[in-house]
């Protein structure tokens, strides 16, 4: 530190000397002057000839010449060896004398008025330099760690407060158990995880659990986001990882927590040309850290991220994160579980079936329940109830999962009856049609920035898996809306633009990835979607020939036009139900599900609701492949915006 010191100090006295000289010499004195009118120069003798003529009205006298004016106007200046009684004999003659005070350490001053910037800059230079040296001893401390620690304060989340995921509980309660109690495990030889990652799509509770887990533990908490580590200075994200864990090794055993950590961790070499920029050095200091653990450390890493994808494997192995937790959405139990916790605190009446929300409710995760509570709770209070009813969760079902209502929208008479017809095309080939999900709720109320209006379809249980049948089905129910429109009106619109994107791109999908097709066979075609910038695949990889090419566009097109000569086929067979379904909209605006099926015919399944079987005794598939993938895709929650 010294020899650093020295070495900055003598930089610093070179460069005030070389720039202070250089203004000196090539300063404003020096410099090139603005076009004057040049004084004209007396000898000394012509001087006082001028000055006995009465010529000389102005004078100034100083150490080395004298200057003035003359009668005409003109200046003038004459060179002088010295003062002495100049000033008394040139008064003599009537001419105005003025003394000029002479300067002293004039040079002196030059130099240091002309150094003022050149210090400021090298000030400020040499101040932000020692402000990021190791360990975050300058003034701003820009190497210091910027987490969170909780050690009287920590937060008061418990796991009882965390619902829908039960596994992922059971994982953190081992880690919490050796916390508590090391000796229990370390006798028989084991080793507890040192790094455990939370993967999941976002708002499925991965920071809740965390805060659950630092709560059960009677242990100091380390809070800190992945972003907190990046700064604008080079080197300051290594020295923020180091000082995290040194403060960490004092506190052990603790928890770190690091929320979004593919902000840090993201795949090194990533993008055009690698290169080896801060967010690499910041990884390559934590994964030194990592794996820098004594092996009885007390420091357990836990973190959060939905994007596993793009994260460098280094960080992924055994040693650094040992343990991958998925947190993946709840299913139809979970999502009854996460209500009941979210409802604690408010007051909702006795009537309210959570189950029958549960169901109506696939693919939300539990922010989406959250908020699917709060929105309920503000239509509650907004109504002038004391209590939060069944009417009120409907409504908030409908914002979430397509937007507010928007009746001040102006739409015609003959748009509105277009749209009427779409609607219930989409309803009636979803009744009719074998696998279908049945209709919950049909309106032609616009909703949200684009739908003009929205069929509501809800699964009888959580899917993982779809067969061929089904999706076709899908495609079918999705085409139904530009049919009737045919049928009705003899010609289309553009609303059925969302309902085209999503039926082509699900016929796509069975042909060139599910080996639904009977002329391409059992093979997968083209790579799957890959991020850009992760060092990996730049191009889209086509592993298939233009022959291959123009045969997936043809049964594509095979699949589509069969489904939509079904729906033509369901929808001309049933035109007088089409007709009676787009009356009831247009006067109602809104049609139920048992609605729909009284003009049907159709028997509603009057099954006790709240009879919901545990669905977590019951063993399913191996699923084990999938969730290696961590392709978190949400389950197909058919809420059609299918006008926009």
């Amino acid at each position: 530190m010294k020899k650093v010191s020295k070495n900055v100090g003598m930089y610093i006295v070179l460069i005030i000397m070389v720039v202070s000289l250089v203004n000196v010499f090539l300063g404003p004195d020096n410099a090139v002057p603005e076009v004057k009118e040049e004084p004209v120069t007396l000898t000394y003798s012509d001087f006082w000839k001028q000055a006995d003529s009465g010529e000389i009205t102005h004078a100034v006298v100083n150490n080395e010449q004298i200057s003035g004016t003359l009668k005409s106007g003109k200046k003038f200046v004459t060179y002088i060896l010295e003062v002495g009684d100049l000033p008394s004999r040139i008064a003599e003659k009537g001419v105005d004398v003025e003394i000029e005070a002479p300067s002293k350490n004039s040079w002196l001053t030059s130099m240091l008025a002309s150094a003022l910037p050149t210090l400021l800059l090298i000030g400020v230079w040499v101040y932000f330099m020692f402000s990021m040296q190791g360990g975050g001893a300058g003034v701003f401390k820009y190497a210091k760690s910027k987490a969170k620690i909780f050690i009287d304060n920590r937060p008061k989340v418990t796991f009882e407060d965390v619902a829908g995921c039960d596994e992922a509980k059971e994982e953190f309660e081992e880690v919490i158990d050796f916390l508590k109690d090391p000796m229990k495990f370390t006798k028989l030889g084991a080793r507890v995880p040192r790094g455990v990652l939370l993967l999941g799509p976002p708002g499925t509770g991965k920071t809740l659990l965390s805060r659950a887990a630092a709560g059960e533990a009677d242990v100091p908490f380390f809070s800190l986001s992945g972003s907190d580590f990046v700064e604008m200075f080079v080197g300051v994200g290594a020295a923020r990882v180091r000082d995290l864990f040194e403060q960490a090794r004092k506190y052990q055993p603790c928890i770190i927590f690091i929320d979004e950590i593919d902000a840090v961790g993201r795949h090194r070499g990533a993008g055009l040309g690698g290169g080896h920029d801060e967010r690499e050095q910041t990884l390559n200091q934590l994964l030194v850290e990592m794996d820098g653990f004594d092996a009885g450390t007390g420091i357990i890493m836990i973190a959060a991220t939905n994007r596993p994808d793009i994260l460098d494997p280094a960080l992924l192995r055994p040693g650094r994160f040992d343990r991958q937790i998925v947190v993946d959405r709840p299913d139809l139990n979970g999502r009854r579980d996460i209500l009941k916790v979210h409802l604690k605190n408010k007051k909702y009446d006795e009537t309210i079936d959570l189950d029958v929300i549960a169901r109506r409710t696939p693919g939300f995760v539990g922010a989406d329940l959250a908020n699917l509570a709060n929105e309920a709770a503000l239509l509650a209070a907004r109504r002038g109830k004391k209590r939060i009813e069944m009417p009120e969760f409907e409504e908030a079902t409908d914002r979430v999962m397509a937007g507010p209502e928007r009746r001040s929208r102006v739409i015609s008479p003959k748009e509105r009856k277009i749209i009427a017809y779409h609607e219930a095309g989409h309803a009636l080939v979803a009744s009719k049609t074998d696998g279908a999900d049945q209709v919950h709720k049909i309106s032609i109320i616009p909703r949200g920035h684009a739908a003009l209006g929205y069929t509501l379809q809800l699964p009888d249980e959580d899917r993982f898996l779809v067969s061929r049948k089904e999706l076709c089905g899908k495609i079918t129910v999705l085409l139904g809306g530009r049919v009737a429109e045919m049928i009705r009106f003899g010609d289309v619109t553009s609303g059925a633009s969302n309902d085209l994107e999503r039926a082509t791109q699900m016929a796509r999908q069975m042909v060139t990835q599910y080996g639904m097709s009977e002329k391409l066979g059992l093979v997968v075609l083209g790579g799957k979607e890959r991020e850009v910038f992760l060092g990996r695949d730049i191009m889209n990889d086509r592993n298939y020939s233009e022959k291959i090419a123009y045969t997936i566009d043809l049964e594509i097109r095979e699949i589509v036009d069969g489904a939509m000569e079904c729906a033509k086929k369901i929808l001309t067979e049933n035109r007088e139900v089409l007709e009676k379904i787009a009356s009831e909209l247009l006067e109602k605006e809104i049609l139920e599900g048992e609605e729909l099926d009284a003009m049907l015919g159709y028997p509603r399944d009057n099954s006790d609701p709240n009879e919901i079987k545990d669905e977590r005794e019951i063993t399913g598939p191996d699923v084990s492949e999938a969730a290696d993938n961590r392709k978190f895709s949400a389950p197909m929650d058919n809420a059609k915006e299918n006008i926009s």
